[in-house]
């Protein structure tokens, strides 16, 4: 669905899950009880970018929830070919930012495309930040993440083809498999999985929510 991946020599989805093997499990045992993730997808996201990193959390003790525009369920991709349906957790109408600790968003084309024209979408990543809540986008997840203004002072990364769209955002673009920004984490493709979930446990281990005082 990304097209194709600059040096990789297998499949993407098969480099990744060869590392989650055993790379992953060197921070799995990160203890996420009690943290909720919610997963913000249309149809048509890269499959691999959201099963992977939500097997991660699930395995740190995380409870994930798929949020999508659809009621009932999304389909993924595997590059330009249709591939499973996975039930929607929460309707976007009924998911409310402030049940959540952070918020995944998985890449493919046609899923960040049309999140990003959505207004209760963006309304829903925006209270991600307002809150400084720990967000993370793989590939064209941060398509996004310009539309709810989050890019401009972030050093970040993503898929090569949003270089530009970051840049005039006022972002800082640059090419490395993970980059952590104020709370933000940001992968170019499924190559770099391993250390995107890596990051995003981490932060969402080290998250502590705001207490209100009087």
């Amino acid at each position: 669905m990304d097209g194709q991946y600059p040096n990789c020599t297998i499949c993407p989805i098969e480099a990744a899950q060869r590392r989650m093997k055993h790379k992953d499990l060197m921070f799995m045992t990160q203890d996420l009880n009690g943290k909720k993730v919610a997963i913000l997808s249309a149809n048509g996201f890269e499959q691999v970018e959201l099963t992977q990193p939500r097997e991660a959390l699930n395995n740190a003790g995380a409870v994930t929830h798929i949020v999508s525009p659809e009621s009932d369920r999304v389909q993924g991709w595997n590059h330009y070919d249709k591939a499973d349906y996975f039930p929607v957790d929460v309707a976007l109408d009924e998911a409310k930012a402030s049940d959540y600790d952070a918020l995944l968003l998985p890449g493919g084309t046609v899923n960040p495309d049309q999140l990003r024209v959505n207004e209760k979408a963006i309304a829903f990543v925006k209270a991600f930040f307002e809150d400084n809540k720990p967000v993370a986008a793989i590939c064209h997840g941060p398509w996004s993440l310009v539309e709810a203004g989050a890019i401009q002072g972030r050093k970040v990364t993503s898929w090569p083809s949003l270089q530009t769209d970051l840049q005039n955002a006022g972002g800082q673009w640059v090419d490395q498999e993970v980059v952590e920004d104020q709370g933000l984490i940001t992968s170019r493709n499924p190559n770099d999985i391993p250390a995107f979930n890596q990051a995003l446990i981490k932060a969402i281990a080290a998250y502590k929510p705001l207490v209100a005082t009087r």
